[in-house]
C-alpha cells in the first residue's frame, strides 16, 4: 500500500468520477494528492476525504496562468511536483447542442477543445518545467479514451480532441527522453466505465442491457479499475514506460463479441 510513498500528484477534474476514484487510489498508496476542479464545494468535498493525504485547488485548466499559479504553489508547498494525471474533460454535449460533423457550432467545438485538449497542452507543458525544475523525473498520465481511437458521429469534437491527446502525449514522451529528464508521459483509453457522465446517456434499462450485450464482458467498467493502471504508470515500478497507451475496456477494442455466421 506504498507504491506511491512520498511523491506529490496533481490530478486534474477529480472532484468526481475517473478523476476522484485516481486520487482516492493514489492516497492509500501514500501519495500526497492535490485535486483540482472549477466545482469548489465537489472539489474540496473530494479533497476532505483524503484526510491530510490532498488538498483542493479551483483551477480552471483552459487558463495558463491558473496553471503557472497551481504549479508554483504545488512547488512551494510540497517541494516539487511527481505527477500529474491531465483528466479534466468534457463530452461536449452537457448542454443538449448537436456535435455531429454537420450541425456542431464552431464555439461548441472550440470549448471542447479547450477544456480537453488545451488543457493537456498546459498541463504537460508547465509540469515539464515544475519537474526539471526538481530534476528528479516524474510521470504524466493523460486521459484520453476510446473515442480517441475510432470515430464517433455524434460527439465528433471529442473524439478529435482525444485522438489529440494521444499523439501528443507521445510527443511528450519523446521530448523528455530527448532532454534526459526521466519524466515519462503515458495514455489511458477508458471505455464504457461507469461514472455519473453515463446517467444522462441511458435511456431507461432496456438501453441499458443492450448496451451490456454489446460489451464483450458484459458490465460496465468501474472507476477504480482505470484508477489501477494509473497507479503502475505514476509509480517506480513503470520507468521504462513511457510513450505508451493503455486500452481499459473490457476488451471492447479487440474486436466484436458476435459470433461469426
Amino acid at each position: 500500500m506504498n507504491r506511491l510513498s512520498g511523491k506529490t500528484a496533481l490530478i486534474t477534474g477529480a472532484a468526481s468520477g475517473i478523476g476522484a476514484a485516481i486520487a482516492a487510489a493514489f492516497a492509500a498508496e501514500g501519495a500526497y494528492v492535490v485535486i483540482s476542479d472549477i466545482n469548489v464545494e465537489k472539489g474540496e468535498a473530494a479533497a476532505r476525504a483524503l484526510g491530510d493525504k490532498g488538498g483542493f485547488m479551483a483551477h480552471d485548466v483552459t487558463d495558463e496562468a491558473q496553471w503557472a499559479a497551481v504549479m508554483a504553489a504545488i512547488v512551494s508547498e510540497r517541494g516539487g511536483l511527481d505527477i500529474l494525471v491531465n483528466n479534466a474533460g468534457i463530452t461536449g454535449t452537457e448542454g443538449g447542442h448537436p456535435h455531429d460533423p454537420e450541425h456542431a457550432s464552431l464555439e461548441d467545438w472550440r470549448k471542447v477543445m479547450a477544456i480537453n485538449l488545451d488543457s493537456v497542452f498546459l498541463g504537460c507543458k508547465h509540469a515539464i518545467q515544475a519537474m526539471r525544475a526538481v530534476g528528479k523525473g516524474g510521470s504524466i498520465i493523460n486521459m484520453s479514451s476510446r473515442s480517441g481511437l475510432v470515430g464517433v458521429p455524434k460527439t465528433a469534437a471529442y473524439a478529435a480532441s482525444k485522438a489529440a491527446i494521444r499523439n501528443h502525449s507521445k510527443s511528450v514522451a519523446l521530448y523528455c527522453a530527448e532532454q534526459n529528464l526521466g519524466i515519462r508521459c503515458n495514455s489511458l483509453y477508458p471505455a464504457s466505465i461507469r461514472t455519473p457522465m453515463w446517467d444522462g446517456m441511458i435511456d431507461g434499462a432496456a438501453d441499458e442491457k443492450r448496451m451490456l450485450d454489446n460489451m464483450p464482458l458484459h458490465r460496465f467498467g468501474r472507476p477504480d479499475e482505470v484508477a489501477a493502471v494509473a497507479i503502475l504508470l505514476a509509480s517506480d515500478e513503470a520507468t521504462y514506460i513511457t510513450g505508451s497507451e493503455f486500452n481499459i475496456d473490457g476488451g471492447i477494442l479487440a474486436g466484436t463479441s458476435t459470433s461469426p455466421k
